[in-house]
């Protein structure tokens, strides 16, 4: 196998692995095993009880800037910067 190909925790996909896999399927599926390891609802994960909603805001140059250098410092995302910062300005629990 020449392409280098991971599993969704990183594990390197090789002949060896496809071929045990194989075996595994031939010997026949836990089905109720196979539901307790498969994960649902790809994506972001839930910031909270309901689905978020995305708010497109304008940012002038040196603000998005500022947000940017923040977010590279507290080694968090952009978003997440632009939700603390709302969250302090409304006096809202984090």
């Amino acid at each position: 196998m020449t392409a280098h190909h991971k599993t969704d925790k990183g594990q390197e996909i090789t002949d060896a692995l496809i071929e045990q896999w194989g075996r595994e399927a031939e010997a026949g599926l836990d089905v109720a095993k196979l539901k307790q390891t498969v994960h649902r609802g790809r994506g972001r994960p839930a910031m909270g009880a309901a689905a978020a909603e995305a708010l497109p805001v304008r940012l002038d140059p040196k603000l998005r800037a500022s947000v940017v250098e923040r977010a590279e410092r507290d080694g968090v995302a952009q978003g997440e910067v632009v939700r603390r910062a709302l969250r302090a300005y409304l006096g809202l629990a984090s």
